[in-house]
């Protein structure tokens, strides 16, 4: 298709909304963990393991299912996920019991578990690959828009008119952009674009994205994951203030999108390690400062700004030096983006419930700087420049 023809724009716009639906489902119980715990009878720590179960699935699903889904025509795969998307959020929604929500996000997982796998090769097929950059921001766009105008308008929602409401709301928009993928995604086999390979593949520089992906996105979560307790704990923020925060936070991230964008093909290994450096700097700041209300708002927006930028480097980098499938290699970054979530709300449950949510900060900010430790061995650890330091036989 070419990029010139609106539909190829409506169709990302589509594809852009879906990583938005995605993003909000699996992260709004962070907003609304009282009211959730209050209404399901369970404490808030166990609330917050339904991001945990979440990104488990996620991590465990994605590259057996991605290779059983192999050869699937893209847009058959990515209406079947939305499908099963819209249905079991909507149960959710109906939950009448924990066990049950438990059970639906397990479903809304493992069709997550390939929708990232698939989205970005199908973005950056939509068109010629001097736009590819500029799509694939789209989708990163949507996907960081979820925490400005998903989370918190499904915050505001919940506190409004109950948890169920936003859930039963998401539900329904997955419908509408199926219908949209549907009509207007081109039906392409798998293989026959160039976005399905990576322009520079380099075994090495893949590896220390997946380990570097895993460490950065732990360190953000165990902070963020249970930022709702530390802003009012810590900082003594009034509950109503925490929807403009996360939309504050959501803002950021738009920002940090933007700006990955501009500098990843400039500065390449190095804006991710950039990105990184922010977020050891802002949450390790947090931290030593957190009863400061003004620090803790800024710093929580800030750490907004460098995860939506790492992740949108992740994602250009990924589609580059990826050394077969791109659909593969997404998968593999992934899994190791949804390891670290889960790793990371984990450890900040553990922490919540054993000193307290200041400490949450501490070991995000600890655990970035081993991210930062692992981008700065890029360069060395690249299979390409290794392989061109080889002598070659004289002819």
């Amino acid at each position: 298709m070419e990029s010139s023809r609106p539909r190829a724009w409506v169709a990302l716009a589509a594809l852009s909304l879906g990583a938005f639906l995605y993003v909000t489902v699996e992260t709004l119980p962070i907003g609304l963990l009282a009211a959730m715990a209050g209404d399901l009878g369970v404490s808030e720590s166990t609330v917050g393991l339904l991001v945990t179960a979440y990104g488990l699935v996620v991590v465990v699903a994605t590259v057996p299912l991605v290779r059983l889904t192999a050869a699937w025509p893209r847009r058959r795969l990515l209406v079947l996920l939305l499908a099963v998307f819209a249905v079991a959020t909507a149960l959710s929604a109906l939950a009448s019991s924990y066990p049950f929500l438990l059970a639906a996000r397990v479903v809304i997982a493992l069709s997550q578990s390939v929708f990232w796998a698939v989205v970005t090769p199908a973005a950056a097929g939509l068109f010629p690959q001097h736009l590819r950059g500029r799509a694939l921001s789209v989708v990163f766009a949507g996907s960081s828009a979820a925490p400005l105008v998903g989370v918190p308008l499904g915050t505001w929602l919940g506190q409004q008119a109950g948890w169920r409401l936003p859930f039963l709301a998401l539900g329904a928009l997955g419908v509408l952009i199926l219908i949209v993928v549907l009509a207007l995604l081109p039906e392409t086999p798998r293989g026959a674009s160039d976005a399905d390979r990576g322009t520079a593949p380099d075994a090495g520089r893949y590896r220390t994205l997946v380990v570097a992906s895993a460490l950065a996105v732990c360190g953000a979560f165990t902070a963020f994951t249970y930022v709702d307790p530390f802003l009012t704990r810590v900082s003594g923020l009034d509950p109503a203030a925490l929807g403009p925060i996360l939309a504050l936070r959501g803002l950021a991230g738009l920002l940090g999108v933007l700006v990955a964008g501009l500098v990843v093909g400039r500065w390449g290994w190095q804006s991710l390690l950039a990105g990184t450096a922010v977020q050891t700097v802002t949450l390790a700041v947090q931290f030593a400062f957190g009863p400061d209300q003004l620090t803790a708002v800024i710093s929580t927006a800030v750490a907004g700004f460098a995860l939506s930028g790492i992740a949108s480097i992740l994602g250009t980098r990924v589609l580059e030096v990826a050394p077969a499938s791109t659909d593969m290699a997404a998968a593999g970054t992934s899994t190791a983006f949804n390891v670290g979530i889960t790793a990371g709300a984990l450890l900040g449950s553990a922490l919540l419930t054993g000193s307290g949510p200041r400490s949450t900060a501490l070991a995000g900010a600890v655990l970035s700087a081993a991210a930062v430790l692992v981008v700065l061995a890029e360069p060395r650890l690249s299979t390409a420049r290794r392989s061109a330091q080889i002598p070659q036989p004289a002819p």
